[in-house]
């Protein structure tokens, strides 16, 4: 294994083009009282350059999301009473995610234990590439041997306490090893790409990894986890190969924290500057590799 230390190049956009050129994007986010993650994982789909972003959200909260999101479709779908997605859905989800080139599930999903059964189902039979965050890795927690099972790509972007759980062990033992233990969950699967977020986040699959330096600790604030999530969804469709997927996303995700800290400070930077400022990221980034 050996480290990487330059960022992919961003490709420019040909005159002759269209959005399907640039990915299709399908996240399965949100539950009661957290429709702001669907949000701001969608919208940063967009901002990271995705042609087509389409939400799958419970079906009475669609109107929530709908007022929200001006540029992103909505998909309404079966749910539970507790409004999170439920397993009746399991058959629209899987047919309807083949108009898509990859998968982002997790944000705001919910731990309802329907939830968490329709999420194990999907990881196992879903074609397309999936980034796995938040209440998707709780969900893979309890049946940690289905990772194996998954016959795709798949990008988990876990914070320390989500690793923590992950494997069973303390998020004190998972920040005190944070490479090691990231070499130790990648070894033997082929298909995954870690994304340890964190002081220095940690990108890594079997063969190679990387070592974040972008970011500050503003950034250690609600949403923001659900924004990098969009983003390497995005990259994913945008055909980047998943290990710089992940590693494009946590640099320019860093780097529009680092833009916005400027202007809002670290105490009061919340995720949407973080989202608000991707293109300012995006056109720095673009700056600083002209040759």
């Amino acid at each position: 294994m050996y480290e990487v230390k330059d960022i992919p190049k961003i490709q420019p956009r040909k005159p002759d083009t269209h959005k399907g050129d640039y990915g299709r994007v399908f996240v399965l986010a949100g539950s009661s009282g957290m429709t702001g993650a669907a949000c701001m994982c969608s919208n940063a789909a967009l901002r990271a350059g995705a042609g087509i972003v389409t939400l799958g959200i419970p079906e009475s909260l669609h109107g929530i999301v709908a007022s929200k999101l001006t540029c992103v479709m909505t998909h309404p779908l079966p749910e539970t009473h507790l409004k999170t997605l439920s397993e009746l859905g399991r058959q629209d989800i899987l047919d309807f995610s083949q108009r898509f080139d990859v998968v982002a599930i997790g944000p705001g999903l919910s731990q309802y234990q329907e939830t968490k059964k329709l999420i194990l189902w999907l990881l196992q039979s879903l074609d397309c590439p999936i980034v796995l965050d938040a209440d998707g890795i709780n969900a893979l927690a309890d049946n940690p041997k289905i990772l194996d099972c998954i016959k795709t790509n798949i990008v988990l972007t876990p914070h320390p306490g989500e690793m923590a759980h992950l494997l069973g062990v303390s998020t004190k033992e998972v920040q005190s090893k944070r490479v090691e233990i990231s070499r130790m969950f990648v070894k033997g699967r082929k298909n995954v790409t870690l994304v340890l977020k964190g002081h220095k986040t940690v990108v890594m699959n079997e063969e190679k990894y990387y070592i974040n330096e972008t970011g500050n600790p503003g950034m250690a604030t609600a949403g923001a986890g659900d924004v990098l999530t969009g983003m390497i969804a995005s990259f994913l469709g945008q055909q980047y190969v998943p290990f710089e997927a992940a590693q494009l996303g946590v640099y320019l995700h860093g780097l529009a924290g680092d833009i916005a800290v400027q202007e809002k400070g670290e105490i009061s930077m919340i995720a949407t500057d973080i989202l608000d400022n991707l293109h300012k990221a995006f056109l720095a980034y673009k700056e600083s590799n002209r040759t």
